[in-house]
C-alpha cells in the first residue's frame, strides 16, 4: 500500500466529464489499496473569469478580497471530485486548504506556506477516505485566506506530499511530461524522460508553463520527487529529481518563452549611491516580482544621470506604475516608459557548466533571423534575452533547431 499525492489542473477538470476521468483513475488507485490525496486547481478559465468580475468593478481591487473571491474556484472542483468519487461508491472527502493544515504568510495574492500541520487529511485517510483539497489556497495564524499565486496547486501537492511523507507525487496535466519547447509553439519538441530540479525550475520561472517555480523550488529543497504526465492518457511522463552525471552530456535541455512580461524603463534617474536600492525596495515591499534588470547612461542625460530598466509579469505592471509613481518626487528622474510587447527568449541546460561558446550560438542564431536582443541575463545553466514579442515564436523554434534539433 503506497501513499500517493495526485495534482489535477484545470484542463484536467476543466468540465463534468473530465472530472469524472479524474475520477476514474484515482478510483483504480483506491482498488489497489493505496491511500490517495488528490489536489486539484479551479476549472480551466473559473480563476481567469473571477478576475474579469473583480476588475469590471474595480482596477486595482483589494488583495484579500480577490483572495477570498478566487479561492472558491478550487472550492466548487474539490466538492464536485468528491461527488463524482460517491457516485462510484468510493469514500471520498474534500478539504479546504485550511482544513488541509495549510498555513501562510499574510501576502495576499501571493502568500508562501509557514508550514503544515495534516491532521485531517491523516484521520480521513486513516478512515478509508480519498482526499481532495483544494489547491492554491491556505490560512494565515489569524485565519485569513490566502492564495499562493498562480499555479499555486502545483505548491500544494509538493507541499502536502513532503508534509505526508507521501510515496509518490504526480503532478496531471494536458500535456505528457517536460517537452524540450512548448509542443504548440515548436513542433519537432520531444518529451523529456527525467530531468533536474534547477533545470525545472529555470524553465518554470523562465515562462515554461507545465510548472509553478516555487514548488519545483520546494520539491527541491524537501526532496520530492515528482513525475508530471497527463491526465488524458496512461503514457510514462517526465521525473523532475536530482542533477546526476548524465544530465550534463545535453549542453541545452530547453528553450522557452515568456509571453507575460513588461519592461519598465525610468529615464534620467540622478546618478548617485542609493537610487537603485530606493526603486527596488519600494518594489519589494509591494510584493512585484522583478526579474532582468539594466542601468546604463541616459539618453541625453550625461554622465550625471542613468536609465533604469527591469522586466515584471504583466498583471504586475500597473502595481509596479503606481509604486515608481509615488518615488518621482524623491528621487527625480525624468520619465517612465512602459513595454508590454516583449518577450523574455531563455534556454536551459546543465551542461551549461561545462560548454563555452552557448551564448555566442545563441546570438549568432537570432541575429541570422533578424532578431535584435534587448536585455540579458545569464546563470550557471541558462541565458535569457528579451525580442520583440512578434518575432518571438520563430525565434524559439530557431533557437531550438539550433540546439535540440
Amino acid at each position: 500500500m503506497a501513499l500517493i499525492v495526485q495534482k489535477y489542473g484545470g484542463t484536467s477538470v476543466g468540465n463534468t466529464d473530465r472530472i469524472k476521468n479524474v475520477a476514474a483513475r484515482v478510483a483504480k488507485y483506491h482498488a489497489q489499496g493505496d491511500q490517495i490525496v488528490v489536489v486539484v486547481s479551479a476549472m480551466s478559465g473559473v480563476t481567469d473569469g473571477l478576475i474579469k468580475l473583480a476588475k469590471d468593478i474595480a482596477l486595482l481591487p483589494s488583495e484579500r478580497e480577490m483572495d477570498m473571491l478566487l479561492a472558491t474556484g478550487e472550492q466548487q472542483t474539490i466538492a464536485l471530485t468528491a461527488i463524482a468519487l460517491h457516485a462510484l461508491k468510493i469514500p471520498a472527502v474534500s478539504l479546504t486548504g485550511a482544513q488541509a493544515g495549510i498555513v501562510t504568510d499574510s501576502v495576499h495574492t501571493k502568500a508562501k506556506i509557514h508550514n503544515i500541520t495534516p491532521r485531517q487529511v491523516h484521520e480521513q485517510l486513516d478512515s478509508g477516505h480519498v482526499v481532495i483539497v483544494a489547491g492554491f489556497q491556505g490560512e494565515t495564524a489569524q485565519g485569513q485566506i490566502t492564495t499562493l499565486g498562480r499555479g499555486g496547486s502545483d505548491l500544494t501537492a509538493i507541499a502536502l506530499a513532503a508534509a505526508l511523507k507521501a510515496d509518490l507525487c504526480q503532478i496531471y496535466t494536458d500535456v505528457d511530461g517536460v517537452y524540450t519547447a512548448d509542443p504548440r509553439l515548436v513542433p519537432t519538441a520531444t518529451k523529456l524522460s527525467e530531468i533536474s530540479y534547477d533545470e525545472m525550475l529555470e524553465l518554470a520561472s523562465l515562462g515554461a508553463k507545465v510548472m509553478q517555480s516555487r514548488s519545483v523550488e520546494f520539491a527541491k529543497k524537501f526532496g520530492v520527487v515528482f513525475e508530471v504526465r497527463s491526465s488524458l492518457n496512461d503514457n510514462p511522463g517526465t521525473l523532475v529529481k536530482e542533477e546526476t552525471k548524465s544530465m550534463e552530456g545535453v549542453v541545452v535541455r530547453g528553450v522557452a518563452l515568456d509571453k507575460n512580461q513588461a519592461k519598465i524603463t525610468l529615464v534620467g534617474v540622478p546618478d548617485k549611491p542609493g537610487m537603485a536600492a530606493r526603486v527596488f525596495k519600494a518594489l519589494g515591499d509591494a510584493t512585484v516580482n522583478v526579474d532582468m534588470i539594466v542601468q546604463n547612461i541616459s539618453h541625453g542625460g550625461g554622465a550625471a544621470a542613468t536609465d533604469l530598466s527591469f522586466t515584471t509579469d504583466k498583471p504586475d505592471l500597473l502595481k509596479a506604475q503606481k509604486v515608481i509613481d509615488g518615488l518621482k518626487p524623491e528621487i527625480g528622474f525624468r520619465e517612465v516608459l512602459t513595454d508590454e510587447k516583449i518577450g523574455k527568449l531563455s534556454i536551459v541546460g546543465v551542461g551549461m557548466k561545462s560548454h563555452t561558446g552557448v551564448a555566442g550560438k545563441m546570438f549568432d542564431v537570432l541575429a541570422r533571423e533578424g532578431v535584435n536582443i534587448g536585455m540579458i541575463s545569464t546563470s550557471e545553466i541558462k541565458i535569457s534575452v528579451t525580442i520583440d514579442l512578434a518575432l518571438g515564436e520563430a525565434a524559439t523554434r530557431a533557437v531550438h533547431a539550433a540546439f535540440i534539433g
